[in-house]
């Protein structure tokens, strides 16, 4: 392993990457609809000499070494695109490259995330190592779906001792790399629910039991809510995103339909003392309204991603192979991530690879427009797989006794 230079085997396919980065970029699918990129995927890992499963509707597995009997390490990537319209240009110049499909862009950055473990594969598919990898490339990560069939098929066929990822990030410089001790990203847990009131004319508000006026209360409670049921030291997000009420100015509705989540880095503590105010807050706001509150979707709340300190450690002092590569610290991100899931089955860590470049104008954040990513820095996000995978050939290691709190099916139960 110290033998081994992985700058200069990543420097050899940085060309191959970028390219495979820009094809999956140029042709993006939606999730659960990843038919082409999951194909080209899987017949990439075959060229590797891999053995792969694809899984409906949930991804791609390519496995080195599974005849070996060690606890196997899970590297994971993400393949879904999002409904977005993306722009021509962003912030400083044209794109390197664009989307040819009309309303759809990987504006999250997982073109870059399959175009990296693609080549960290190829160089890890060249060594000897006495461990096996699980290779797994994830479909419908954005809606939360893919996940669901992946890990029962990975817990019946894999001894998985950890698992690794990383995530591109535009607050961070390309050419550094982040390991957040604790929550790299949140959890949380998402909302819709119904005020069902009484209908009028909009000239007698008084004969009538307005939804509208009863959410407008609501909204503002809920969210001054966060300053009496969180601590000052926790943070704690709450915010709607759609809201549905009637169809003509001069009609009081009879219903109101909103949405939203709720993320956090701590569900077990303040995500759950929050989720008991607030449901009790929407009930009581609701009946003084002369209204009552349907909880259409009230899901249990997904977990935060959260690294594991002994595998953390282990990959910031294995890191020091990487001289290219900044390690830098870095604020844990507030958007959720199916990642969660996986660490409460197996100890993880995601880490922030940075592709940010004011100079090209990488700098605008997640599921925007004119999100863009710095490409120079995806050979550090390569570089950190490869030397997790060495890392963990060095020295696997079993689930510690007691890792698992939760069955599968409970797991599976929580949605954001």
């Amino acid at each position: 392993m110290n033998e081994f230079d992985i700058t200069a085997a990543v420097r050899a396919r940085t060309e191959q990457m970028i390219a495979e980065r820009r094809q999956f970029h140029t042709h993006p699918e939606l999730s659960g609809e990843e038919t082409e990129t999951a194909m080209y995927v899987a017949a990439e890992l075959r060229k590797m000499g891999m053995t792969v499963t694809e899984i409906p509707a949930g991804g791609v597995i390519g496995v080195l070494n599974g005849d070996r009997a060690a606890p196997a390490l899970l590297l994971r990537a993400d393949m879904d695109a999002l409904p977005i319209q993306e722009t021509p240009r962003h912030a400083v110049c044209e794109r390197t490259c664009i989307s040819q499909v009309p309303g759809k862009m990987h504006a999250c950055g997982h073109d870059a995330h399959m175009a990296m473990l693609l080549c960290a594969a190829r160089i890890l598919s060249e060594q000897d190592l006495r461990v096996p990898l699980v290779f797994v490339f994830e479909s419908g990560e954005e809606n939360n779906t893919g996940f669901a069939r992946l890990l029962p098929f990975l817990l019946a066929h894999f001894d998985i001792g950890a698992c690794y990822a990383t995530h591109v990030w535009p607050d961070i410089p390309s050419g550094t790399l982040a390991l957040c001790r604790g929550a790299a990203t949140s959890g949380g847990f998402g909302f819709e629910i119904c005020l069902k009131g009484q209908g009028g004319h909009g000239a007698r508000p008084d004969l009538a039991a307005s939804p509208i006026d009863c959410f407008a209360a609501l909204h503002t409670r809920l969210n001054g809510l966060r300053m009496t049921a969180a601590p000052p030291d926790q943070a704690l997000t709450y915010s709607v995103g759609m809201v549905h009420a009637g169809n003509r100015p001069n009609v009081i509705p009879e219903s109101l339909t909103f949405s939203g989540t709720v993320r956090t880095f701590d569900v077990d503590g303040v995500g759950e003392r929050y989720r008991s105010v607030m449901f009790d807050t929407i009930r009581k706001t609701a009946e003084s309204f002369d209204c009552q509150a349907e909880f259409l979707r009230a899901p249990k709340p997904v977990y935060e991603t959260f690294n594991d300190e002994h595998w953390r450690e282990r990959l910031l002092r294995a890191a020091g192979q990487l001289p290219a590569v900044r390690i830098a610290d870095h604020a844990p991100w507030m958007a959720s991530e199916t990642l969660g899931f996986y660490f409460r089955l197996w100890p993880g860590v995601l880490s922030f690879t940075g592709v940010g470049n004011p100079e090209k104008g990488c700098t605008v954040g997640h599921h925007m427009p004119d999100f863009d990513l710095d490409e120079d820095g995806m050979p550090a996000g390569a570089a950190m797989a490869v030397l997790a995978a060495l890392e963990w050939n060095r020295e696997p290691e079993p689930v510690p006794e007691g890792y698992r709190r939760e069955t599968l099916e409970q797991l599976l139960e929580r949605r954001l």
